[in-house]
C-alpha cells in the first residue's frame, strides 16, 4: 500500500503549502470579511493535512491499524475537496476546481485500492 500512503502524505503536505501559499500572499480576503469562517476552514484543512501526513506515514511504517488511519483521513479530504471545490467554483476559479477533481479521483481510486488489499489480506487468513 506504498502508492496510496505517498499519495496521502503528498496530498497532506500540498494542502498545507497551499494555505501558507494563500495566506503569505494576501490571497485570503475572508481574513478581513468573513475571519471566524475562514479560520475554522483553515483548522479543519490543517487537521485533515496532518491526519493525512500521519495515515501516510503509518501505512509506510505497516502498522495494524494503519487503513483505518488511512480511511479516516480520506474521509475527512473528501470533505474537504467537496466543500473546497465549492467556494473555488463560486469564484471562478476553474483551475483549483478542476485540480481539486483530479485529486479526488486519486483519492477514490488509492480508497479502492486500500480496501482491495485489506479484503485480500482478510480472505488470505
Amino acid at each position: 500500500m506504498k502508492l496510496p500512503a505517498l499519495f496521502s502524505i503528498a496530498v497532506g503536505v500540498s494542502m498545507l503549502g497551499q494555505w501558507t501559499m494563500f495566506l503569505v500572499t494576501g490571497q485570503t480576503p475572508e481574513l478581513e470579511t468573513e475571519p471566524i469562517a475562514i479560520m475554522f476552514a483553515i483548522a479543519a484543512d490543517s487537521l485533515t493535512a496532518l491526519a493525512l501526513i500521519f495515515a501516510g506515514v503509518v501505512m509506510l511504517m505497516k502498522k495494524p491499524w494503519a487503513r483505518n488511519a488511512y480511511l479516516i483521513a480520506t474521509g475527512m479530504l473528501f470533505y474537504t475537496l467537496v466543500i473546497s471545490t465549492g467556494y473555488f467554483a463560486q469564484n471562478g476559479t476553474w483551475i483549483i476546481v478542476v485540480m481539486f477533481g483530479v485529486i479526488l479521483v486519486f483519492a477514490i481510486l488509492s480508497t479502492v485500492r486500500v480496501l482491495k488489499v485489506a479484503e485480500y489480506n482478510e480472505d488470505s487468513k
